[in-house]
């Protein structure tokens, strides 16, 4: 009988051939690149195969203190939707969303990509105002939203209870059909395999400590905790974590980081055929490929860098599917996890230069990170190639909270603020 190691049966899993290795476990630092990404996550390393793909620039670094996608890539809900009310949101994911629907075949990757629909439920006389207004707000700008009845939303979604006898009855939903989910870690791989393959060098358990910088203030490299590495572009894409690694060049963001709580049930066969979203129960659901309900919860009231949680918001979570998927109230939960997520005033990223030339920064993401990986990547290499914004992400700088031109997306961040 043939033998096959652990290595090679992860290969056949998750799109490897024969012939690739994972070469960036190998890199070691060189002394000097053009270019620095702080972060090993799917915005990181999409940002370094950009810069690559897109820009020419191919001597670029990626720096992770562990392990790549094993920070939020590996412990988001999979959901990808753009249907955010302002024009400058719904421009930036929708970017993203429309990037999503090619990337397997841009990476030669399956990044398991799936527009099953996003519906967001509404459940008072102030859901169904504000969820209308998100509507016609998205169909203003080019992207797809459709008004449900409680009918139609039981017809697109079988198992959902909309009896009027419930705590928060049913009065409507809004769909987003191009909206999905797709496999939370593979973006990782697939854009580290496409980065690799263009020649950046990509360095895990490597800890950026500081950063160095010329006579004139500007960066010229960074500490790490595998010896010094020059290069006069340094972007910091570190999600949890940003406040403290741009701390190191003494620059204060306006983020505060919560964990942010998911869990998983035992498998089951398909049932779920969309993704679920309610703000008032507050709580959403989806199905995996390989039959878990996936189920999100929302941020922990407390500031923390702990990737655990509080047990009550989970349970509060799980009162909540209860009453909407009743046929779901005997099935067992296998695992719970927390992330870490940095939350603007606004809610809504930054995608930005710093007053320190040479350092960017891509943060405050909040719940929206994962399904803007592609849009956030591709902006954020514009931007540090060219050292000036893309069209599309030039609204979300630091100095919009100085000057007060905010973009408040809490109402379309759902069920997590």
């Amino acid at each position: 009988m043939q033998k096959f190691s652990a290595w090679s049966l992860l290969k056949q899993s998750f799109g490897g051939h024969q012939g690739w290795q994972p070469q960036w476990r190998r890199a070691s630092p060189k002394p000097a690149y053009d270019a620095i990404i702080i972060g090993g996550g799917g915005h990181g390393l999409g940002t370094a195969y950009y810069l690559a793909a897109e820009h020419g620039i191919a001597n670029v670094a990626v720096l992770e203190k562990g392990w790549i996608g094993g920070g939020n890539t590996g412990r988001n809900t999979t959901i990808i939707r753009s249907n955010y009310l302002f024009d400058e949101s719904a421009r930036l994911y929708d970017h993203a969303l429309k990037l999503w629907e090619h990337l397997s075949q841009v990476l030669n990757y399956n990044v398991m990509y799936s527009p099953r629909g996003v519906m967001m439920l509404a459940h008072t006389v102030h859901d169904v105002q504000v969820i209308k207004r998100h509507v016609h707000a998205n169909r203003g700008n080019g992207v797809d939203n459709e008004w449900l009845s409680p009918e139609d939303a039981k017809a697109f979604c079988p198992p959902l209870n909309i009896e009027s006898n419930i705590r928060y009855p049913v009065m409507g939903a809004a769909l987003q059909r191009r909206g999905g989910t797709a496999r939370h870690d593979a973006v990782a791989w697939g854009y580290a395999r496409a980065a690799d393959a263009l020649g950046v060098d990509i360095i895990e358990n490597c800890e950026v400590t500081g950063f160095k910088r010329d006579a004139n203030g500007a960066i010229e490299g960074v500490e790490t905790s595998r010896g010094p590495i020059a290069s006069r572009r340094v972007g910091v894409v570190a999600a949890g974590h940003t406040s403290v690694v741009l701390g190191y060049a003494g620059i204060k963001l306006p983020l505060e980081s919560f964990p942010l709580q998911a869990l998983v049930s035992e498998p089951i066969k398909p049932v779920v055929p969309c993704v679920v979203m309610s703000n008032s129960v507050h709580a959403y659901i989806s199905q995996s490929d390989k039959g878990e309900l996936v189920i999100g919860a929302g941020t922990d009231a407390y500031t923390s860098y702990t990737q655990r949680g509080a047990l009550h918001v989970n349970s509060h979570t799980l009162e909540a599917i209860c009453e909407l998927f009743p046929a779901f109230r005997r099935m067992r939960m296998l695992r719970n996890w927390g992330g870490i997520v940095d939350v603007t005033p606004d809610r809504s990223p930054i995608i930005a230069k710093t007053t320190i030339p040479g350092l960017y920064v891509n943060c405050g993401w909040g719940t929206g990170g994962f399904k803007a990986t592609p849009g956030s990547a591709n902006v954020f290499a514009w931007t540090i190639a060219r050292d000036e914004p893309h069209p599309i992400n030039a609204p979300f700088t630091i100095e919009r909270f100085r000057d007060g031109f905010l973009i408040d997306e809490a109402a379309a961040a759902a069920v997590a603020h």
